[in-house]
């Protein structure tokens, strides 16, 4: 049984101060495993102030200085590595694979980050008669919120991205991680850091998330999550103007294009469905196949997510490990419901816990074929190992179906020819298209279009998403004398 009541302020764990106390449960068990006093109002102020101290001195040091940070960071994650595996299963019910992962990219983040830092240049001219240059300056004091599916990944993305631009941090995992964060935490610590540059409070997003959004000494807010939540935390941060990047809701569609080898693409498109459980922002959910080719399809599907290993996710062949918890597993059903209310065909999975599991948040994987745009579950993020299969007539209605959507955030293609999956790539609205793959490139920029995001991750893009241009023009004279 763990206890986790501390915050991360200053460089020093210290006692959290909320009222609440939270049982953190197993999901593949629903064993209490742990308790945790959640950080109230006053730890996210001092988390807040102890930033704002350290801003200043942070904001001058030199590109080596961060450069050696970082590498600080990624050693210190890499030693932690199995100890954020661990607790990302028995916390989060991640398959040990999906964790092994997410262990190994929270080091990475460091790396890739480091890599973009060295190649970047601060300043440079621009305009005309060399009179003018702009200055590439760290925003000040960032919030940066991680969610429950992806709680080690994300703290550690958002936070390389902030230090490789000079901008001390508060950290707000979700209350539904606390043994990760405290994990990710440590090994934080570990890297020796200034105080003050990262602060770490896991609390709600009520009080905590709030009281981060609308403080007037925080500059910036790095949010992952739904839509919704997203919008509340962008209108708190219109008050004080603060610059905002949010990475919210998909519903991301893969597009097998008539070309297509069915041998390689349903393989990869049914990964793009179930990974991380299904309970992945990037989630190919939506699969749309010419309808020529659609029986075929459906049969490959069936026999491919019949076979999904459900279950204990500290097994290495389990595939779907357990639902976060019971809310989660409730959504996941309701839109099971709802998808044969609104008369789509059931081809694998359905309502229920898989035959054999008795306990545990598990949802037996679920296929949907006849699907229409307009049902619920081609329509809303599911959130859960949900895959809808849509019939399409040509290219150009493939490509309308993807697009009718209020969200934009990732999307896959898969052709033997590639200038036609680039093509159609092209027409898809998007933030990120995989063709033939769907691994994505972290080196590349990351966010979302229409109700999927605003701003950019990863990458150059994502290092400038915590950087404020300065201007800087001399007059004429100036330019004479020199």
């Amino acid at each position: 049984m763990q206890t986790i009541d501390q915050s991360y302020i200053e460089g020093a764990f210290v006692p959290a101060t909320g009222d609440e106390v939270v049982n953190i449960v197993n999901p593949a068990t629903e064993a209490v495993i742990g308790r945790a006093r959640l950080a109230g109002l006053d730890d996210a102020r001092r988390a807040i102030d102890a930033a704002m101290r350290a801003q200043a001195a942070f904001a001058r040091t030199t590109k080596v200085e961060r450069l050696a940070m970082l590498e600080r960071l990624q050693a210190a994650l890499l030693l932690h590595a199995d100890a954020i595996r661990d607790a990302t299963i028995e916390e989060y019910g991640g398959p040990v694979s999906r964790a092994r992962w997410v262990a190994n990219y929270a080091s990475q983040c460091f790396g890739d980050a480091a890599r973009t830092l060295a190649s970047y240049e601060f300043e440079r001219p621009v305009g005309m008669d060399g009179a003018s240059a702009v200055a590439m300056e760290p925003v000040g004091v960032c919030g940066l919120f991680a969610p429950w599916n992806s709680t080690a990944g994300t703290m550690c993305s958002k936070l390389a991205s902030a230090v490789a631009a000079g901008c001390a941090t508060v950290l707000k995992p979700s209350e539904l991680s606390p043994i990760q964060a405290h994990v990710v935490t440590r090994a934080l610590h570990d890297a020796g850091l200034p105080p003050g540059i990262v602060n770490v409070v896991t609390g709600r997003g009520a009080d905590v998330g709030a009281e981060i959004g609308r403080h007037a000494g925080v500059a910036k807010l790095s949010f992952t999550g739904s839509t919704p939540t997203g919008k509340l935390i962008a209108r708190a941060a219109v008050d004080t103007m603060k610059r905002v990047s949010l990475a919210l809701t998909g519903k991301s569609a893969s597009l097998v294009l008539e070309d297509a080898d069915l041998d390689t693409a349903i393989p990869l498109a049914i990964g793009a469905a179930f990974m991380n459980s299904g309970q992945a922002c990037v989630a190919g959910t939506r699969l749309l196949i010419p309808r020529n080719r659609i029986a075929d399809a459906i049969e490959r599907v069936r026999v491919a997510v019949s076979a999904l290993r459900v279950g204990d996710p500290r097994d290495p062949a389990t595939v779907i490990g357990p639902m976060v918890n019971r809310a989660q597993f409730d959504r996941v059903q309701h839109f099971i419901r709802r998808g044969i209310e609104q008369g789509a065909t059931l081809v694998v999975g359905g309502e229920g816990r898989p035959e054999g599991l008795e306990r545990g948040w598990f949802v037996r994987p679920t296929v949907f074929a006849g699907v229409r745009n307009d049902m619920d579950i081609a329509r809303e993020e599911i959130f859960g190992p949900v895959l809808s299969l849509v019939a399409f007539d040509s290219e150009d209605e493939a490509v309308a179906i993807a697009n009718d959507s209020a969200y934009g955030l990732q999307a896959y293609v898969f052709s033997n020819d590639e200038d036609r999956a680039l093509g159609v790539a092209a027409r898809l609205q998007a933030g990120t298209v995989l063709i033939n793959r769907v691994a994505p490139d972290l080196l590349s920029p990351f966010g979302g279009v229409k109700q999927s995001g605003v701003g950019r991750e990863f990458g150059v893009l994502g290092l400038e998403a915590f950087l404020e241009p300065k201007t800087i023009t001399r007059s004429p004279r100036t330019l004479k004398s020199m």
